[in-house]
């Protein structure tokens, strides 16, 4: 889950822009976030292989929310500004946010599962887009060039570099292949609060923005479209889809810039 565009209502938005100050992570509370994502990655892979055509969106909620309780997690979704469920389920055209629901789910879809949960007061959050059975070409190459995105940006996450290269990674891959970021939105600090400072765009200038340094964690979070940028809401207040009904991937890991390097907090395959 990450920051939001202004247009939406502040009592639903969860956007987070100055809400909890930047902060350098020590040691021990990199290892706690550690822990945290490590859960929180297994629990996303596990939803993924239980995940079938005929599901219902709710049916995923359900099962996240007997997976987080099991481990003695605490959903971070659930009852933030109001968010009425414990994951996201953005479905073919749901950018993100999607509210868990009825919709059920096919042969061919793309689904785009977010989750996030504070384990010992300390928050993980991740995300992946992946097939229900067999999908198009073109929902395969716009998958891979997310995945393929958010590897970039985690290669360009190193102390010394800057927030920019790192959207700078994400925007060229997306880019190269044909596809549109999204502008909106993007990923976040992550520490005890489920986002905090800096917001990190999808889209970005090499060399600009605040220099990273060890102590930073972030959640990085890729979001691309297969027909344009732009992007709308539904009257919910929580769903983002794409203005002209085409696909679209979301993936987020976790990361923490260490004195040994950047190291993947939430590891799973993408």
């Amino acid at each position: 889950m990450h920051a939001l565009e202004k247009k939406l209502p502040p009592a639903r938005t969860m956007t987070t822009t100055r809400q909890v100050p930047l902060e350098l992570k020590s040691p021990r509370e990199v290892d706690l976030l550690r822990q945290a994502g490590q859960a929180t990655a297994e629990i996303l892979m596990e939803l993924k292989r239980k995940v079938t055509a005929g599901m219902t969106t709710r049916d995923i909620d359900a099962l996240a929310a007997k997976m987080i309780r099991a481990r003695g997690g605490i959903p971070s979704f659930l009852n933030y500004r109001g968010y009425p469920a414990v994951v996201c389920t953005s479905v073919n055209e749901e950018v993100v946010h999607s509210i868990p629901g009825a919709r059920v789910l096919k042969e061919g879809d793309i689904l785009s599962l977010d989750i996030g949960m504070f384990l010992e007061d300390y928050c993980g959050d991740t995300a992946t887009t992946f097939a229900i059975g067999r999908v198009s070409p073109e929902a395969e190459r716009l998958m891979e060039s997310g995945r393929q995105s958010l590897e970039a940006s985690i290669q360009a996450a190193k102390a010394g570099n800057r927030l920019g290269d790192v959207s700078a990674a994400m925007q060229s891959v997306v880019e190269a292949a044909g596809f549109y970021v999204v502008r909106e939105y993007g990923g976040h600090g992550i520490g005890r609060a489920m986002h905090e400072d800096p917001h990190i765009p999808c889209f970005g200038k090499p060399g600009t923005g605040l220099r990273l340094q060890e102590g930073m964690v972030l959640a990085l979070e890729v979001m691309a479209n297969a027909g344009t940028a732009e992007i709308r809401h539904l009257s919910d207040h929580w769903t983002v889809v794409t203005a002209d009904k085409s696909l679209s991937v979301h993936y987020e890991k976790m990361v923490a810039i260490t004195e040994r390097g950047t190291e993947v907090l939430t590891p799973h395959e993408s």
